[in-house]
């Protein structure tokens, strides 16, 4: 099924190759249509180029070598929900048209957070730079949310569909009620570097 000419309107040639990865449910779409592979890489020259780490640093103003408490945390994944466009790619993995990266560091008497959300079929951007001392932090946490994704259609028979999907989540809450939350399903290991900062975070608070 063709894609709605609205959502193609006002956009980049690039961001309309985009949508139609994600919402072409033809089943020529995969032949003629941008590849998975093509979309992970143009996703990648956009994260290599927004350099998050180096703009991370810039952001809460300091230097690495005074965040040294325990090894910086980068998190990353993509980001469902809140509009983004989603699919099944023909190799059985999941994307959304959005992208989450952030970065935490910690130096002796602070946590600093860094977020930014790509949104690879628009010009929308979502940046943060936080920073938190330790007594402020009340948890670091992670969970699982689900989410339905785009199957289309196969040219040897069956019907576009919708399949639920779980993606991992990290979460920062702090005294004012707040919530800082990213997508971790790019980062293998993740609970392990959640658990290193937990126990950092308790041994700051005791």
């Amino acid at each position: 099924m063709p894609v709605d000419a609205s959502l193609l309107r006002g956009k980049t040639p690039e961001q309309q190759k985009v949508i139609k990865y994600f919402e072409d449910s033809g089943c020529l779409a995969s032949l003629t249509g941008m590849k998975d592979e093509e979309y992970d890489q143009i996703l990648q020259k956009k994260i290599n180029d927004l350099n998050p780490k180096k703009r991370a640093l810039q952001r809460v103003g300091l230097d690495e070598d005074q965040l040294k408490e325990i090894p910086p945390v980068n998190l990353y994944g993509f980001h469902y929900g809140d509009g983004a466009h989603s699919k099944r790619g023909n190799d059985g993995r999941s994307r959304s048209s959005k992208y989450d990266v952030a970065w935490l560091f910690f130096s002796d008497t602070q946590v600093y957070l860094y977020t930014y959300v790509l949104d690879m079929a628009g010009d929308s951007k979502i940046e943060q730079a936080e920073e938190f001392f330790y007594k402020d932090v009340v948890s670091f946490s992670t969970y699982s949310e689900s989410t339905p994704v785009n199957v289309p259609a196969g040219c040897l028979g069956g019907e576009a569909k919708k399949v639920t999907v779980e993606w991992e989540s990290f979460s920062m809450s702090v005294t004012s009620g707040e919530k800082f939350k990213v997508s971790t399903t790019g980062v293998a290991g993740a609970d392990k570097s959640v658990s290193a900062m937990k126990q950092k975070l308790r041994e700051k608070k005791n």
